[in-house]
């Protein structure tokens, strides 16, 4: 005899819910015809579902999406990132307290007590014929975040083979749900052949028919639910082994919303709509926001951060504020609107002549026109630098072009040999953007606080600020 085996899946949400009723249209739909035909399923989230950008998530802490996925019925999910290190603490904690799925990651552990009750280390499951099916999950590990928060993430390889010698003798097959991305994926695959399956996500890689590496299929359904992924497996019970696999990622789009779904998410804005209503300030004129100048609300910004992280310089790119705030009554909901980015402070310490070759880098035309995608960021452009306590003098070539001539810290200039205490957006933390930044032994995350929340405090002494 030989048994069909699936899993449906979903990956990198990131809190777009434009496809969510679709998504649950092809899950539905997919789930009644497997119960129909008495084969075996299970439908798998592969992490960062939630994304703080959408105020649903933000008036929530994440607790919305868990509705979601318990709605639709899903059985598993794995930790991603935006799971895991844009909540506090006790936000996470108690994240998937209501959880109807299982919650499995192999190398998360609280450090401040025992591990949360709905973190499993690894499943096994039964298909309807007795196949013995085991899971395990990985996150990325972000520990410089995740040590502030009171968690801990072991390498992924470490908690992998630890997890392997526990379970391989106990089942069929092994299916590993993966938020690492697609390189790691790779490697893990050639070092543990004994891995059937790898369900992938976080780099957002889109595998439309799967890709074999050794013994293991690798799989991922790019991001935004734009496509959900399918495995089907067959077991075969004379040979008492597996003898195909394949993968798929469905385009959902064109599909029918899910009326239930549907009504679900227009009854959850309504309540973050509520949630996030509270006021912050009143403002008698508009405070103008120019991705490409400094405007007296980006400096005031800019100002605020230097003086709560007690640094030496604050640098802020403007397009951080995606919009102007109109006079009049500014709620939470609206400073989340021009500031959706889950982004954390962080001071850096940089020597006279690094710091140099920051602003100079950071006031190129390719610099502020340079569309950031990922480390955070939710807007369009990076913008201009906007800086706080050193004097930034700039003048143009021949050609127009803008140059930085001098920049003063308290008046002389800057002493190449000096360490400067520097902070700003931790999106500059990471990649190539600005390597100085990035390649500083020196760095303090200032966690869980975002960066919106220093513009609450800045609006809260909005009549300093003049537009």
């Amino acid at each position: 005899m030989k048994e069909n085996i699936h899993f449906y899946y979903t990956n990198d949400l990131h809190s777009y819910f434009g496809h969510w009723p679709q998504v649950v249209t092809y899950l539905n739909k997919k789930r009644k015809d497997k119960d129909q035909r008495g084969e075996s399923s299970w439908i798998i989230d592969i992490g960062d579902h939630m994304d703080r950008v959408h105020p649903i998530t933000e008036a929530t802490m994440g607790k919305a999406n868990v509705e979601l996925l318990n709605e639709a019925g899903y059985d598993f999910a794995t930790v991603g990132n935006n799971e895991g290190i844009t909540l506090a603490h006790d936000d996470f904690y108690h994240l998937y307290d209501q959880a109807q799925f299982d919650v499995i990651c192999t190398n998360l552990q609280c450090t401040l007590s025992e591990n949360p009750p709905w973190l499993v280390s690894s499943k096994i499951v039964s298909s309807v014929n007795g196949v013995k099916i085991g899971f395990l999950g990985i996150t990325a590990a972000f520990n410089p975040y995740y040590h502030l928060l009171g968690w801990h993430v072991e390498t992924a390889h470490q908690a992998i083979y630890r997890e392997l010698k526990k379970i391989q003798d106990k089942t069929d097959i092994i299916v590993l749900l993966s938020h690492v991305g697609i390189n790691e994926d790779e490697m893990i695959a050639e070092k543990f052949p004994q891995i059937d399956v790898i369900i992938g996500g976080h780099t957002h890689h889109l595998l439309k028919t799967g890709k074999m590496v050794r013994n293991t299929l690798l799989t991922a359904a790019g991001k935004h639910c734009a496509y959900v992924g399918e495995v089907r497996l067959i077991w075969d019970h004379e040979e008492n082994k597996l003898i195909d696999k394949e993968a798929y990622a469905i385009k959902v789009t064109h599909m029918p919303n899910d009326v239930e779904a549907k009504k679900q998410i227009d009854q959850l804005q309504e309540q973050a709509d509520a949630i996030l209503s509270s006021k912050v300030a009143h403002v008698d004129k508009t405070l103008h926001v120019d991705w490409y100048a400094e405007t007296a609300i980006t400096k005031k910004f800019t100002e605020k951060l230097r003086q709560w992280t007690n640094a030496d310089i604050a640098m802020l790119n403007a397009g951080l504020l995606l919009d102007d705030l109109p006079k009049g009554e500014i709620t939470y909901k609206d400073v989340h609107r021009i500031c959706p980015h889950p982004v954390n402070p962080c001071v850096v310490e940089l020597n006279g002549d690094e710091l140099l070759e920051v602003i100079r880098a950071s006031l190129t035309k390719q610099f502020m026109e340079f569309k950031l995608r990922g480390f955070g960021f939710r807007g369009d452009v990076l913008g201009r630098m906007v800086f706080s306590n050193v004097k930034v003098v700039t003048s143009r070539h021949d050609t127009g072009q803008e140059y930085v001539s001098e920049v003063l810290f308290e008046g002389v200039p800057l002493d190449a040999k000096q360490q400067y205490a520097v902070v700003t957006a931790d999106i500059f933390t990471f990649g190539r953007m600005l390597p100085e930044i990035a390649r500083s032994e020196n760095k303090k995350l200032f966690l869980p606080e975002f960066l919106r929340e220093i513009l609450v405090e800045t609006l809260k002494e909005y009549k300093q600020i003049r537009s």
